[in-house]
Protein backbone atom coordinates (compact mmCIF):
# COMPACT_ATOMS: atom_id res chain seq x y z
CA UNK A 1 0.00 0.00 0.00
CA UNK A 2 1.27 3.46 -0.78
CA UNK A 3 -0.33 6.17 1.96
CA UNK A 4 -0.26 10.01 0.65
CA UNK A 5 -0.68 12.85 2.78
CA UNK A 6 -3.26 15.89 1.71
CA UNK A 7 -3.28 19.02 3.85
CA UNK A 8 -6.31 19.73 5.56
CA UNK A 9 -6.24 22.98 7.76
CA UNK A 10 -3.55 23.08 10.55
CA UNK A 11 -3.10 19.04 10.31
CA UNK A 12 -3.24 16.36 7.20
CA UNK A 13 -5.47 14.09 6.18
CA UNK A 14 -3.82 10.23 5.05
CA UNK A 15 -5.44 8.25 2.61
CA UNK A 16 -4.20 4.78 1.36
CA UNK A 17 -3.77 3.30 -2.22
CA UNK A 18 -2.83 -0.40 -3.39
CA UNK A 19 0.40 -0.38 -5.14
CA UNK A 20 -1.14 -0.91 -8.61
CA UNK A 21 -3.57 1.94 -8.30
CA UNK A 22 -3.23 4.47 -11.18
CA UNK A 23 -2.81 7.77 -8.59
CA UNK A 24 -0.65 10.67 -9.94
CA UNK A 25 0.27 13.30 -7.20
CA UNK A 26 0.30 16.59 -8.81
CA UNK A 27 2.25 19.27 -7.04
CA UNK A 28 4.14 21.90 -9.30
CA UNK A 29 4.92 24.28 -6.80
CA UNK A 30 6.62 21.80 -4.65
CA UNK A 31 10.25 22.86 -4.43
CA UNK A 32 12.43 20.36 -2.43
CA UNK A 33 15.72 22.06 -2.77
CA UNK A 34 17.50 24.57 -0.01
CA UNK A 35 15.59 27.68 -0.79
CA UNK A 36 17.62 30.93 -0.39
CA UNK A 37 18.38 32.73 2.59
CA UNK A 38 14.78 35.01 2.97
CA UNK A 39 16.54 37.74 4.56
CA UNK A 40 19.23 37.88 1.69
CA UNK A 41 16.33 37.78 -0.71
CA UNK A 42 14.50 40.56 0.37
CA UNK A 43 17.68 42.75 1.18
CA UNK A 44 18.76 42.09 -2.53
CA UNK A 45 15.34 42.87 -4.00
CA UNK A 46 15.00 46.52 -1.35
CA UNK A 47 18.29 47.53 -3.10
CA UNK A 48 17.81 47.10 -6.93
CA UNK A 49 14.23 48.48 -6.61
CA UNK A 50 11.99 47.73 -9.90
CA UNK A 51 11.10 50.91 -11.94
CA UNK A 52 12.55 54.30 -12.01
CA UNK A 53 10.84 55.29 -8.19
CA UNK A 54 12.93 54.97 -5.14
CA UNK A 55 11.92 54.79 -1.29
CA UNK A 56 14.55 57.52 -1.16
CA UNK A 57 12.21 60.17 -3.29
CA UNK A 58 9.46 60.62 -0.46
CA UNK A 59 11.99 61.35 1.90
CA UNK A 60 9.89 63.79 4.45
CA UNK A 61 6.58 62.41 3.58
CA UNK A 62 4.04 62.69 6.06
CA UNK A 63 2.34 59.91 5.46
CA UNK A 64 3.58 56.47 4.53
CA UNK A 65 0.29 53.77 3.63
CA UNK A 66 1.07 49.98 3.58
CA UNK A 67 -2.14 47.73 2.29
CA UNK A 68 -1.68 44.13 3.60
CA UNK A 69 -3.50 40.73 3.34
CA UNK A 70 -5.67 39.37 5.50
CA UNK A 71 -6.00 36.48 7.74
CA UNK A 72 -7.64 34.21 4.25
CA UNK A 73 -3.69 34.71 2.43
CA UNK A 74 -0.70 33.58 3.90
CA UNK A 75 1.74 36.17 3.39
CA UNK A 76 4.50 35.84 5.72
CA UNK A 77 4.59 39.20 7.03
CA UNK A 78 6.65 38.74 9.87
CA UNK A 79 9.61 38.06 7.45
CA UNK A 80 8.12 41.02 4.56
CA UNK A 81 7.60 43.69 6.91
CA UNK A 82 11.10 44.23 9.45
CA UNK A 83 13.11 44.85 6.60
CA UNK A 84 10.77 46.95 5.05
CA UNK A 85 10.16 49.16 7.97
CA UNK A 86 13.50 49.14 9.08
CA UNK A 87 14.23 51.14 5.84
CA UNK A 88 11.46 53.64 6.18
CA UNK A 89 13.00 54.20 9.61
CA UNK A 90 16.28 55.22 7.74
CA UNK A 91 14.62 57.95 6.38
CA UNK A 92 13.05 59.25 8.71
CA UNK A 93 9.37 58.15 8.24
CA UNK A 94 8.52 55.72 11.15
CA UNK A 95 6.02 57.82 12.47
CA UNK A 96 4.42 58.78 8.98
CA UNK A 97 3.62 54.70 8.76
CA UNK A 98 0.17 53.26 8.96
CA UNK A 99 -1.15 49.23 8.04
CA UNK A 100 -4.38 48.89 6.07
CA UNK A 101 -5.50 45.28 6.73
CA UNK A 102 -7.07 44.74 2.90
CA UNK A 103 -9.72 42.31 3.27
CA UNK A 104 -12.12 43.19 0.27
CA UNK A 105 -15.41 42.49 0.97
CA UNK A 106 -14.58 39.67 3.57
CA UNK A 107 -15.89 40.82 7.09
CA UNK A 108 -13.42 43.45 8.44
CA UNK A 109 -10.86 41.76 11.07
CA UNK A 110 -11.48 43.26 14.44
CA UNK A 111 -8.41 44.51 16.21
CA UNK A 112 -8.07 41.31 18.77
CA UNK A 113 -7.77 39.50 15.49
CA UNK A 114 -4.92 41.26 14.28
CA UNK A 115 -1.90 39.44 16.03
CA UNK A 116 -2.94 36.39 13.51
CA UNK A 117 -1.41 38.49 10.84
CA UNK A 118 1.19 40.78 12.75
CA UNK A 119 4.05 40.71 15.00
CA UNK A 120 3.52 42.17 17.82
CA UNK A 121 6.08 44.95 18.19
CA UNK A 122 4.47 45.75 14.97
CA UNK A 123 0.95 45.99 16.29
CA UNK A 124 2.94 48.03 19.43
CA UNK A 125 4.56 50.84 17.35
CA UNK A 126 2.28 51.34 14.47
CA UNK A 127 -1.37 52.09 13.59
CA UNK A 128 -3.52 49.32 11.97
CA UNK A 129 -7.02 49.71 10.70
CA UNK A 130 -9.10 46.74 9.03
CA UNK A 131 -10.54 48.19 5.29
CA UNK A 132 -14.26 47.81 5.35
CA UNK A 133 -15.55 47.89 1.92
CA UNK A 134 -19.25 48.90 3.30
CA UNK A 135 -18.12 52.12 5.05
CA UNK A 136 -19.12 55.05 2.47
CA UNK A 137 -17.77 57.16 4.91
CA UNK A 138 -14.12 56.03 4.48
CA UNK A 139 -14.58 56.10 0.77
CA UNK A 140 -13.63 58.07 -2.11
CA UNK A 141 -14.26 58.20 -5.42
CA UNK A 142 -11.75 58.78 -8.17
CA UNK A 143 -14.09 57.81 -11.40
CA UNK A 144 -14.35 54.78 -13.56
CA UNK A 145 -12.01 52.82 -15.38
CA UNK A 146 -12.15 52.38 -19.19
CA UNK A 147 -14.20 49.02 -18.41
CA UNK A 148 -17.01 51.16 -16.43
CA UNK A 149 -15.85 49.97 -13.34
CA UNK A 150 -16.69 53.07 -10.78
CA UNK A 151 -13.40 53.32 -8.30
CA UNK A 152 -14.43 53.60 -4.92
CA UNK A 153 -11.52 53.40 -2.40
CA UNK A 154 -10.58 53.26 0.89
CA UNK A 155 -10.12 57.61 0.89
CA UNK A 156 -6.91 57.18 3.97
CA UNK A 157 -4.71 54.72 1.98
CA UNK A 158 -5.43 57.23 -1.55
CA UNK A 159 -4.51 60.32 -0.02
CA UNK A 160 -1.20 59.11 1.66
CA UNK A 161 1.78 60.82 -0.06
CA UNK A 162 3.24 57.12 -0.05
CA UNK A 163 1.66 54.12 -1.27
CA UNK A 164 2.84 50.51 -0.83
CA UNK A 165 1.23 46.96 -1.16
CA UNK A 166 2.56 44.15 0.18
CA UNK A 167 1.80 40.20 -0.63
CA UNK A 168 3.02 37.34 -2.81
CA UNK A 169 2.41 36.12 -6.40
CA UNK A 170 0.44 33.31 -7.17
CA UNK A 171 -2.04 31.78 -9.60
CA UNK A 172 -5.39 32.97 -8.93
CA UNK A 173 -8.69 30.95 -10.37
CA UNK A 174 -10.25 34.51 -12.43
CA UNK A 175 -7.72 37.15 -12.03
CA UNK A 176 -4.96 35.13 -13.50
CA UNK A 177 -2.54 35.63 -9.98
CA UNK A 178 -2.22 37.48 -7.15
CA UNK A 179 0.13 40.46 -6.45
CA UNK A 180 1.01 43.84 -7.39
CA UNK A 181 -1.65 46.23 -7.14
CA UNK A 182 -4.16 43.73 -6.65
CA UNK A 183 -4.26 43.90 -2.55
CA UNK A 184 -4.99 47.75 -2.99
CA UNK A 185 -7.26 47.82 -6.01
CA UNK A 186 -9.48 45.05 -4.60
CA UNK A 187 -8.87 44.66 -1.25
CA UNK A 188 -8.87 48.47 -0.10
CA UNK A 189 -11.94 48.92 -2.65
CA UNK A 190 -15.61 49.59 -2.31
CA UNK A 191 -18.30 46.92 -2.88
CA UNK A 192 -19.49 48.54 -5.76
CA UNK A 193 -16.08 48.47 -7.33
CA UNK A 194 -15.46 44.91 -6.42
CA UNK A 195 -18.95 43.82 -7.71
CA UNK A 196 -18.09 45.76 -10.77
CA UNK A 197 -14.96 44.11 -11.45
CA UNK A 198 -15.90 40.79 -10.56
CA UNK A 199 -18.48 40.33 -13.37
CA UNK A 200 -15.84 40.12 -15.50
CA UNK A 201 -14.86 36.64 -14.38
CA UNK A 202 -17.38 35.12 -16.87
CA UNK A 203 -14.84 36.13 -19.60
CA UNK A 204 -13.26 32.84 -21.07
CA UNK A 205 -9.72 35.10 -20.63
CA UNK A 206 -10.80 35.48 -16.90
CA UNK A 207 -8.96 32.49 -16.01
CA UNK A 208 -5.72 30.86 -13.69
CA UNK A 209 -2.60 32.04 -15.38
CA UNK A 210 -3.77 34.66 -17.81
CA UNK A 211 -2.59 38.44 -17.12
CA UNK A 212 -2.40 40.43 -20.24
CA UNK A 213 -5.46 39.05 -21.85
CA UNK A 214 -7.47 38.75 -18.86
CA UNK A 215 -9.83 41.82 -18.88
CA UNK A 216 -10.40 41.35 -15.11
CA UNK A 217 -6.67 41.86 -14.02
CA UNK A 218 -6.50 44.42 -16.36
CA UNK A 219 -9.45 46.50 -14.57
CA UNK A 220 -7.27 45.82 -11.75
CA UNK A 221 -4.39 47.33 -13.16
CA UNK A 222 -5.92 49.86 -14.19
CA UNK A 223 -7.67 50.84 -10.94
CA UNK A 224 -4.21 50.69 -9.09
CA UNK A 225 -2.79 53.41 -11.13
CA UNK A 226 -5.69 55.55 -10.51
CA UNK A 227 -5.26 55.35 -7.15
CA UNK A 228 -2.10 56.09 -7.35
CA UNK A 229 0.06 53.02 -5.54
CA UNK A 230 4.01 53.61 -5.67
CA UNK A 231 5.46 50.39 -4.54
CA UNK A 232 5.13 46.72 -4.28
CA UNK A 233 6.71 44.26 -2.28
CA UNK A 234 5.98 40.78 -3.87
CA UNK A 235 7.22 37.05 -2.71
CA UNK A 236 7.01 34.17 -4.65
CA UNK A 237 6.60 30.86 -2.76
CA UNK A 238 6.73 27.35 -2.83
CA UNK A 239 3.81 25.21 -1.43
CA UNK A 240 5.50 24.65 2.23
CA UNK A 241 5.20 28.88 1.85
CA UNK A 242 9.16 29.25 1.89
CA UNK A 243 10.21 32.45 0.19
CA UNK A 244 11.87 31.66 -3.22
CA UNK A 245 12.35 34.90 -4.84
CA UNK A 246 11.49 38.70 -3.72
CA UNK A 247 10.42 41.81 -5.81
CA UNK A 248 10.16 45.29 -5.02
CA UNK A 249 9.38 48.30 -6.70
CA UNK A 250 7.04 49.89 -8.99
CA UNK A 251 3.79 47.46 -9.01
CA UNK A 252 3.51 47.13 -12.52
CA UNK A 253 7.56 45.96 -12.95
CA UNK A 254 6.82 43.99 -9.91
CA UNK A 255 4.23 41.71 -11.55
CA UNK A 256 6.02 42.07 -14.60
CA UNK A 257 8.93 39.99 -13.47
CA UNK A 258 7.33 38.30 -10.88
CA UNK A 259 4.66 36.49 -13.63
CA UNK A 260 7.17 34.17 -15.67
CA UNK A 261 8.95 32.23 -12.65
CA UNK A 262 5.71 31.85 -10.87
CA UNK A 263 3.65 30.70 -14.11
CA UNK A 264 7.07 28.69 -15.17
CA UNK A 265 6.69 26.48 -11.75
CA UNK A 266 3.03 26.25 -11.45
CA UNK A 267 2.20 24.57 -14.32
CA UNK A 268 1.43 20.71 -14.16
CA UNK A 269 1.52 18.89 -17.56
CA UNK A 270 -0.87 16.26 -17.90
CA UNK A 271 -1.87 13.87 -21.01
CA UNK A 272 -5.65 12.85 -20.03
CA UNK A 273 -8.41 13.35 -17.83
CA UNK A 274 -8.45 11.84 -14.65
CA UNK A 275 -11.77 9.89 -13.43
CA UNK A 276 -11.11 11.12 -9.26
CA UNK A 277 -9.20 14.18 -8.20
CA UNK A 278 -8.37 14.34 -5.10
CA UNK A 279 -7.73 18.35 -4.29
CA UNK A 280 -6.55 20.45 -1.32
CA UNK A 281 -6.58 24.66 -1.38
CA UNK A 282 -3.33 23.75 0.75
CA UNK A 283 -4.38 23.90 4.30
CA UNK A 284 -4.56 26.81 6.17
CA UNK A 285 -5.18 30.07 5.76
CA UNK A 286 -6.13 28.55 2.24
CA UNK A 287 -9.27 26.74 3.65
CA UNK A 288 -10.33 28.78 6.17
CA UNK A 289 -13.52 28.73 5.11
CA UNK A 290 -15.39 27.32 2.02
CA UNK A 291 -15.39 31.10 0.32
CA UNK A 292 -11.64 30.59 0.06
CA UNK A 293 -11.69 26.87 -0.25
CA UNK A 294 -13.68 26.67 -3.56
CA UNK A 295 -10.65 28.31 -5.37
CA UNK A 296 -9.61 24.66 -5.02
CA UNK A 297 -12.12 23.06 -7.56
CA UNK A 298 -10.97 25.39 -10.25
CA UNK A 299 -8.16 23.72 -11.28
CA UNK A 300 -9.56 20.34 -10.02
CA UNK A 301 -12.27 20.55 -12.53
CA UNK A 302 -9.65 21.33 -15.18
CA UNK A 303 -7.84 18.00 -14.38
CA UNK A 304 -11.07 16.03 -14.16
CA UNK A 305 -12.93 14.33 -16.82
CA UNK A 306 -16.74 15.11 -17.83
CA UNK A 307 -18.44 12.47 -15.35
CA UNK A 308 -15.61 12.11 -13.54
CA UNK A 309 -15.72 13.21 -9.30
CA UNK A 310 -13.83 15.99 -7.56
CA UNK A 311 -13.21 15.22 -3.99
CA UNK A 312 -12.58 18.50 -2.22
CA UNK A 313 -10.45 17.81 1.27
CA UNK A 314 -11.02 21.38 3.09
CA UNK A 315 -11.65 21.66 6.73
CA UNK A 316 -13.24 25.29 6.59
CA UNK A 317 -13.00 26.05 10.47
CA UNK A 318 -15.08 29.26 10.21
CA UNK A 319 -18.11 27.84 8.13
CA UNK A 320 -18.92 28.72 4.82
CA UNK A 321 -17.03 32.21 4.90
CA UNK A 322 -20.40 33.97 3.18
CA UNK A 323 -23.65 35.01 4.77
CA UNK A 324 -25.01 36.24 0.98
CA UNK A 325 -24.07 33.05 -0.36
CA UNK A 326 -26.02 30.87 2.03
CA UNK A 327 -28.69 33.10 2.00
CA UNK A 328 -28.75 32.96 -1.79
CA UNK A 329 -28.98 29.33 -1.75
CA UNK A 330 -31.95 29.27 0.14
CA UNK A 331 -34.74 27.32 -1.77
CA UNK A 332 -32.26 26.45 -4.73
CA UNK A 333 -32.35 23.06 -5.40
CA UNK A 334 -30.64 21.78 -8.71
CA UNK A 335 -27.34 23.00 -10.64
CA UNK A 336 -30.06 24.97 -13.76
CA UNK A 337 -31.91 27.25 -11.02
CA UNK A 338 -28.65 28.16 -9.44
CA UNK A 339 -27.70 29.73 -12.86
CA UNK A 340 -31.36 31.15 -13.50
CA UNK A 341 -31.08 32.99 -10.56
CA UNK A 342 -28.42 34.12 -10.70
CA UNK A 343 -28.85 35.95 -13.80
CA UNK A 344 -32.21 37.08 -12.74
CA UNK A 345 -30.70 38.78 -9.44
CA UNK A 346 -27.44 39.96 -11.21
CA UNK A 347 -24.29 39.59 -10.53
CA UNK A 348 -23.41 40.06 -6.68
CA UNK A 349 -20.24 39.16 -4.52
CA UNK A 350 -20.65 36.08 -2.75
CA UNK A 351 -23.61 34.38 -5.05
CA UNK A 352 -21.49 34.71 -7.27
CA UNK A 353 -19.67 31.56 -5.53
CA UNK A 354 -22.76 29.99 -6.18
CA UNK A 355 -21.91 30.30 -9.99
CA UNK A 356 -18.60 28.95 -9.70
CA UNK A 357 -19.32 25.87 -8.44
CA UNK A 358 -22.41 25.48 -10.33
CA UNK A 359 -19.98 26.39 -13.41
CA UNK A 360 -18.10 23.07 -12.44
CA UNK A 361 -20.41 21.00 -10.54
CA UNK A 362 -22.43 21.06 -14.02
CA UNK A 363 -19.58 18.57 -15.98
CA UNK A 364 -18.56 16.86 -12.38
CA UNK A 365 -19.46 15.46 -9.00
CA UNK A 366 -18.16 17.47 -6.52
CA UNK A 367 -18.11 15.77 -2.86
CA UNK A 368 -16.65 17.79 -0.11
CA UNK A 369 -14.94 16.38 3.32
CA UNK A 370 -14.77 19.12 5.48
CA UNK A 371 -16.32 20.24 8.93
CA UNK A 372 -19.08 22.37 7.52
CA UNK A 373 -22.17 20.82 8.63
CA UNK A 374 -23.76 18.22 6.39
CA UNK A 375 -26.87 20.14 5.69
CA UNK A 376 -25.18 23.09 4.83
CA UNK A 377 -23.14 20.86 2.33
CA UNK A 378 -26.14 19.77 0.89
CA UNK A 379 -27.65 23.46 0.75
CA UNK A 380 -24.53 24.39 -1.41
CA UNK A 381 -25.86 21.75 -3.77
CA UNK A 382 -22.10 19.30 -3.01
CA UNK A 383 -22.20 16.10 -1.12
CA UNK A 384 -20.36 16.06 1.74
CA UNK A 385 -18.48 13.24 3.20
CA UNK A 386 -17.13 12.61 6.99
CA UNK A 387 -13.79 11.73 5.41
CA UNK A 388 -11.35 10.82 2.71
CA UNK A 389 -12.03 7.00 2.28
CA UNK A 390 -15.71 7.47 2.51
CA UNK A 391 -15.66 10.12 -0.05
CA UNK A 392 -13.61 7.75 -1.80
CA UNK A 393 -15.97 5.02 -1.93
CA UNK A 394 -18.51 7.12 -3.09
CA UNK A 395 -16.77 8.73 -5.90
CA UNK A 396 -16.01 4.70 -7.04
CA UNK A 397 -19.80 4.19 -7.32
CA UNK A 398 -20.34 6.47 -10.05
CA UNK A 399 -17.02 4.61 -11.55
CA UNK A 400 -17.86 1.48 -14.21
CA UNK A 401 -15.88 -1.25 -12.74
CA UNK A 402 -14.41 0.80 -10.11
CA UNK A 403 -11.03 1.09 -12.01
CA UNK A 404 -9.95 4.84 -11.94
CA UNK A 405 -7.39 7.33 -13.33
CA UNK A 406 -7.07 9.26 -9.84
CA UNK A 407 -4.96 12.55 -9.12
CA UNK A 408 -3.93 14.36 -6.19
CA UNK A 409 -3.65 17.84 -6.21
CA UNK A 410 -2.46 18.64 -2.56
CA UNK A 411 -1.45 22.53 -3.40
CA UNK A 412 -4.37 22.98 -5.69
CA UNK A 413 -4.53 27.11 -5.65
CA UNK A 414 -1.03 27.27 -6.56
CA UNK A 415 -1.46 24.88 -9.61
CA UNK A 416 -2.10 25.64 -13.13
CA UNK A 417 -3.17 22.18 -14.79
CA UNK A 418 -2.17 22.14 -18.98
CA UNK A 419 -3.37 19.51 -21.12
CA UNK A 420 -0.88 18.17 -23.41
CA UNK A 421 -2.56 16.77 -26.30
CA UNK A 422 -1.17 13.87 -28.53
CA UNK A 423 1.16 14.82 -31.04
CA UNK A 424 1.54 18.52 -29.73
CA UNK A 425 4.47 19.42 -27.95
Amino acid sequence: MSQYSIPYGKIALFVDFPDDAHVDWIDPAADSSTPPDAAGVLSAAFDRPLGVQRLEDFRGARSVAIAINDKTRPVPHHLLLPPLLERLERLGLGSAVRFYIATGTHTPMPPEEFAAILPADILARYPVVSHNCDDADNLVELGRTSRGTPVWTNRAFVESDCKIVVGNIEPHHFAGFSGGYKTAAIGLAGRATITANHTMLTDAFSRMGEFELNPLRQDIEEIGRMMGVQFALNVHMDAAKRILDAYFGHPQSVISVGIPPVLAAAQAVFHAPYDIVISSPGGHPKDINFYQSQKAITPAGMLARDGGVVILAAACPEGSGSLSYEDFMQGVTSLDAVLEKFRAQGFRVGPHKALQVALVARRVRIILVSSLPADLVRSLLLEPAPDLPAALRMARQSLPGGIARIAILPHAVNSIPVLLQVGKA
